[in-house]
């Protein structure tokens, strides 16, 4: 038994070898002024990590620009107390609780201001890892890992319940990317909310059009608008890459904003940027409790003339 499985797995190596395939590598440096930055290559396409201001600075193909986007007036600054008074605050992509109705504005404590523990994995990932949050008892863990392969990332967003009172939570993920030709969230088929999206929100027409069971939207220069409904994937297209979010949604389960898995945000000039924002069920967290959601981030090359047709051919 053992030969064989050293068998198949040596098949399986010699096979990612002719197809050109290697595992990610895990690689510490600096990056745009911060140092003690990490960044995750596995051929395709690359992710960086800066544990300096907790979050996921940048992804995209490895040999062309990332499509996250990044606040030039933060680059390579240290966490400030009040990161969110500059707009858009550093970019890349980190995660919130939800409902944001628990704690309105600022960002609580941990979540949005903390400088995080960062390592390796051991398994071709890596872990950022918080302190408890004193406002929720919480401390998060993302892991951030690379398909091979595959133009893939996926983030594993961990919430764990370590101190204080039961809280009703849910992992909210915000992917900061920057000005597209176009978002488009689809309406799925069996949706909650009648005319495909919540109407938490005014819809930012002209901005915002529907069509083939889908929403798209351009970015206002004037102002900011969200919109968001119960989908469990996004697209974002720009001139020459293209990236899809997901995140599987329970249709069971409760979720925050009247029922809202998947939303998206626009942001005015100056900062230039959008959000694609993904949102777990609802759980009531007890000590020793944890909930976890996984989200996919996918890059596909620009391929179609249009935006539309490009989310025809992958929102199908």
């Amino acid at each position: 038994m053992h030969r064989l499985r050293r068998l198949v797995a040596g098949l399986i190596l010699l096979g990612a070898a002719q197809q050109g395939l290697r595992a990610t590598e895990v690689v510490a440096g600096a990056y745009r002024g911060w140092s003690g930055a990490w960044t995750l290559d596995n051929g395709l396409v690359r992710a960086v990590v800066v544990p300096a201001v907790g979050r996921v600075m940048q992804f995209g193909f490895r040999d062309e620009e990332g499509v996250f986007w990044e606040n030039p007036d933060l680059a390579g600054k240290p966490m400030p107390e009040q990161p969110w008074s500059t707009p858009g605050s550093f970019g890349g992509d980190k995660t919130w609780p939800a409902p944001q109705s628990a704690w309105d504005w600022p960002p609580p404590d941990i979540f949005d201001r903390q400088v995080l523990d960062g390592m390796p994995d051991g398994r071709g990932g890596f872990l950022l890892v918080s302190p408890a949050s004193p406002k929720f008892g919480i401390r998060t863990e993302r892991r951030i890992s690379l398909d091979e392969g595959r133009p893939v990332m996926r983030i594993v967003t961990t919430y764990q319940k370590v101190q204080g009172d039961p809280v009703e939570v849910a992992v909210w993920v915000i992917s900061q990317l920057k000005d597209p030709e176009k978002v488009f969230l689809p309406i799925p088929q069996r949706t909650r909310f009648p005319g495909g999206l919540a109407k938490t929100w005014e819809w930012p027409s002209p901005f915002l059009r529907f069509a083939f069971r889908r929403v798209s939207m351009e970015r206002d220069p004037k102002v900011g608008h969200k919109i968001g409904n119960d989908a469990s994937r996004m697209l974002w297209v720009g001139k020459s890459a293209v990236m899809m979010v997901e995140c599987p949604r329970d249709p069971e389960a409760t979720y925050p904003d009247g029922g809202c898995s998947a939303e998206v945000y626009t942001n005015g000039d100056p900062a230039r940027y959008v959000e694609l924002e993904t949102l777990g069920p609802l759980k009531t967290l007890s000590l020793g409790d944890s909930i976890s959601a996984t989200n996919t981030y996918t890059m596909f090359r620009r391929r179609k003339p249009t935006p539309e047709a490009e989310a025809t051919a992958l929102l199908r």
